[in-house]
């Protein structure tokens, strides 16, 4: 026979659970009342085992491989509204660098993550100005953008190790233009944003365009 052994934490809340049990038949058996169809204890048992297993895989799911963010604002009008809920994989960054176009959500500031839109890669050079989005001196095709700017930004060159990151809604947008944002470090990405879920009236996949 195989014999199953269980973690210290496990074999503590089992522990604890038994003699709550036992110490509630014996109350009941005080008061009287002879039998009482308690779950069986190896059943208590695999309960809390299957349960601890269940909390172990999400934790794992959300550390390595996706998680839900909700989005916040309207800096990316009008490709994601206000309150609406994503997927976010995470998967891209274990072998390979983010895409223009695509959109990640990064971590900004002490338990702040932002979602914006990849624009320049390191060492591209980038220029945002009323006319368009300018890329190593080549015009954007941006269906996405909201309305143009009103102020000019750059010419930047993106650092080696960073991306340069936009708002759809560029006038009323917090991103690289940002002195308190800048250029986004690949280490601070945390993932493409996939797939809007919430509210299942707006449910969609986000597109590379």
């Amino acid at each position: 026979m195989r014999t199953v052994t269980y973690s210290p934490f496990l074999q503590a809340a089992t522990s604890i659970l038994l003699h709550t049990i036992t110490a509630l038949q014996f109350m009941l058996a005080e008061e009287g009342v002879k039998e009482v169809d308690f779950v069986d204890k190896k059943e208590v048992l695999e309960w809390i085992r299957s349960i601890l297993i269940a909390v172990l895989l999400a934790l794992v799911i959300r550390a390595f491989f996706m998680e839900v963010f909700l989005v916040q604002g309207q800096s990316m009008q009008p490709t994601l509204q206000d309150r609406e809920r994503l997927i976010v994989n995470k998967v891209p960054l274990y072998y390979r660098l983010p895409r223009r176009g695509e959109i990640f959500v990064f971590n900004a500031a002490k338990r702040r993550d932002f979602i914006k839109r990849v624009i320049g890669l390191p060492g591209d050079e980038v220029l945002v100005s009323a006319g368009g989005t300018y890329v190593n001196g080549q015009r954007l095709d941006e269906p996405y953008v909201y309305d143009a700017v009103n102020e000019q930004f750059g010419p930047v060159i993106v650092p080696d190790g960073s991306v340069f990151v936009l708002g759809d809604n560029r006038d009323n947008s917090m991103d690289s233009r940002h002195p308190g944002i800048g250029f986004i470090p690949l280490e601070r990405l945390k993932g493409k944003a996939v797939l809007v879920f919430w509210p299942p009236g707006n449910f969609r996949l986000l597109e590379r365009p």
